[in-house]
């Protein structure tokens, strides 16, 4: 046990340094930082490999090794309560910092020009919903439609269910061993993490540029504190509350997870440790690891949200538009609302975004001041993300023993 903690211990150290060194080698050498992004996406890529077996193969595992609907219910609601609960809170403290530090001067929207935005179609409830159905299993599970792939695996779960005991156990005992693989390829990737962390790092600092982060400090320093009260106060509250442990152990001892997310940028990239992690650092069982983790890397979003209303409520300052209570009100509801049911669409943030400024009234064009900065503020958003995931799996994990 020793060895296994100290051994962690190091390659915590040794991702500190190499997100440390990667910023510093992105401002003094950006040229070389740009051209080594080959290591980094392939330290990426080879945590996106696991993603679609394990979600699968956890998942099911997770429903079936159940035994009854009545568990499946019981842990399902938790799980969907918590996620939204969590949502929520990181929303009213985006709406709450927003009103007490005033940022953004107004500036014309004439002249700006974001493409991607245009290339958003409508949103409609109906297409959000099918969305959801996997009307081929085998083109989910190639292109990596997470959400599609979780409902045809707690489907397939359900069905096991009702099989005769030889066919269920087989089918169970085949999807144990396929996660057990997967997680053990997944201890070997980690390894890598110090360097791909590097890569990824330095070649973010290189691409973005010191200029265009100075120009926006007030709203990425809005943006980071409100992440940062939501991931040390908000999040510790709510484990506190339903776990009764303390949330600042827990949460140092699977800070590695956080570490990784903020690198890769990716729930789904991060899934792999995540689970590996939760289990022999956290202290939480595998059933409730498989379960609440891979739908929480769809469907969970409090950095993003948290994020998306302080955007939006930027715009709107650099608009001129004053939003009121009701304003208020509605943005956060709209949010929530879309930050779990816009998950299984493709550029989930963007679509919320596009939709949240449409319902509103603010020019999407206003999106092209704020997308610079986008890519580092997706790190820290995702290091939210990935930690809430792991504070609501660790809650019904208590709650369901």
């Amino acid at each position: 046990m020793f060895q296994f903690i100290q051994r962690h211990s190091t390659l915590n150290k040794l991702v500190m340094l190499g997100i440390i060194l990667g910023i510093i080698f992105g401002i003094v050498l950006p040229e070389i930082a740009l051209q080594q992004k080959v290591i980094g996406s392939a330290f990426v890529s080879l945590l996106k490999m696991l993603v679609v077996p394990l979600v699968f193969a956890s998942i099911f595992a997770a429903v079936s090794g159940l035994g009854t609907l009545e568990q499946l219910k019981n842990i399902g609601i938790k799980t969907i309560l918590l996620y939204v609960l969590t949502t929520a809170l990181s929303v009213l403290l985006a709406i709450i910092v927003m009103n007490i530090f005033d940022i953004g001067e107004v500036v014309s929207a004439q002249g700006l020009e974001y493409k991607k935005a245009a290339e958003v179609g409508e949103f409609s409830a109906e297409a959000m919903f099918l969305s959801f159905i996997p009307t081929n299993i085998f083109k989910a599970l190639s292109t990596g439609d997470l959400m599609k792939v979780i409902i045809f695996g707690v489907l397939l779960g359900i069905a096991t269910l009702f099989l005769e005991k030889k066919e269920h156990t087989l089918l169970l005992d085949f999807a144990t061993a396929v996660t057990n693989a997967m997680l053990k390829i997944a201890e070997w990737i980690i390894k890598l993490t110090p360097l791909g962390v590097f890569s990824l790092i330095s070649y973010v600092v290189a691409e973005q540029g010191i200029d265009v982060i100075i120009g926006l400090w007030k709203y990425i320093l809005v943006v980071l504190l409100v992440l940062v009260i939501h991931g040390l106060l908000t999040l510790p509250l709510v484990l506190s509350v339903f776990a009764k442990i303390n949330p600042y152990y827990y949460l140092k001892a699977i800070r590695e997870v956080s570490l990784m997310a903020f690198s890769t940028a990716s729930s789904a990239a991060t899934l792999p440790v995540s689970m590996k992690v939760a289990q022999e650092k956290g202290g939480v069982r595998k059933e409730s690891a498989a379960f609440v983790l891979p739908l929480g890397a769809t469907v969970s979003m409090d950095g993003t949200a948290a994020y998306l209303t302080i955007a939006v409520m930027y715009i709107a300052n650099l608009s001129g538009f004053v939003l009121g209570f009701g304003d208020q009100v509605l943005l956060g509801v709209t949010v929530v609302a879309l930050s779990v049911g816009v998950a299984a669409l493709p550029s989930a943030s963007l679509v919320m975004m596009v939709v949240i400024l449409n319902e509103i009234g603010l020019s999407v064009e206003y999106l092209a001041l704020i997308v610079a900065v986008d890519r580092i503020l997706d790190m820290a958003r995702t290091s939210l993300n990935v930690t809430s995931d792991m504070v609501v799996t660790k809650i019904v994990d208590i709650n369901s023993k």
